[in-house]
């Protein structure tokens, strides 16, 4: 199998590099980013480090949009949770 390359850098005499434009867009990292470094075999891995936006939070939770819901449907809800909380038991 041959892996076509996304971009080159070459690695500074102090040990840094910098990360190609495409290559960070694909990641999704920018400044302060943290990037995770990984050996698998003979291939190393680099991987953005879980930091999650709220953007990709709230698109693992509801993978739908949420139904909209009118002014007097929220009162009613409102209403019904209020009646069966404190309803006589």
């Amino acid at each position: 199998m041959f892996l076509m390359a996304i971009a080159q850098s070459k690695v500074t005499a102090q040990g840094q590099i910098s990360i190609p434009a495409e290559v960070r867009r694909r990641l999704g990292v920018g400044p302060g980013s943290v990037l995770e470094w990984d050996q698998d075999g003979e291939q190393i891995v680099v991987r953005r480090l879980g930091q999650y936006t709220s953007k990709d939070v709230h698109e693992a939770v509801f993978r739908s949009p949420p139904k909209a819901h009118t002014l007097a449907e929220l009162k009613e809800g409102r209403r019904e949770y209020v009646r069966r909380r404190h309803a006589r038991r």
